[in-house]
């Protein structure tokens, strides 16, 4: 049944049907695809500017302003000052748009956050990342860390609200995340 939903999703995304095609999951060890997107603090972040200099966090959350999003961001924000100890950029990051009152924008300024959240309204990125849920048109609240490399060194799909600091404190502990200078 999954391989014919998915078959179904790439012939409309072919026909033009405006719906991405799922992509093939990346895991450990695969190069984090590269991408430019805009963020809510009025800045574009590429991927690549990190490689070699610090290893990257990217948060996917479903969409902006929801009840289980709202309480990922407070719960980052107000754990912030833990996660700069290590020296990793980090981001949530979701198919918004930057701009709107439902935007990435409007909701990091609701929610006081302390770091950049990353709009792909195209959805190629979630895409690309296989985050991407074609049915909701939203993406999957998962996690990647990305190596100074450029390389997926872990993946975590079992996120839950209010969870993803502690997650992402452990992690980068046992990833031997370098300290921040």
């Amino acid at each position: 049944m999954r391989v014919l939903r998915t078959l179904a999703l790439m012939a409309i995304a072919i026909a033009g049907g405006g719906i991405a095609a799922p992509a093939a999951e990346i895991g450990v060890g695969d190069a984090a695809p590269d991408f430019k997107l805009a963020a809510s603090d009025g800045k574009s972040y590429r991927l690549s500017d990190f490689k070699g200099k610090k290893a990257v966090v990217i948060a996917w959350f479903p969409r902006a302003f929801t009840q289980g999003c709202t309480i990922d961001c407070k719960s980052l924000a107000a754990n912030g000052d833990k996660l700069r100890k290590y020296d990793v950029a980090y981001f949530m990051a979701s198919v918004d748009p930057v701009e709107g009152e439902k935007g990435n924008k409007a909701f990091a300024e609701s929610e006081k956050a302390d770091f950049p959240m990353l709009s792909d309204p195209t959805k190629e990125v979630a895409a690309a990342y296989g985050v991407l849920n074609a049915e909701r048109g939203v993406a999957s609240r998962w996690t990647f860390y990305i190596d100074k490399s450029g390389k997926i060194a872990a993946v975590d799909k079992a996120v839950k609200p209010a969870t993803p600091p502690h997650h992402m404190l452990a992690t980068l502990a046992a990833l031997g995340a370098a300290p921040a200078p």
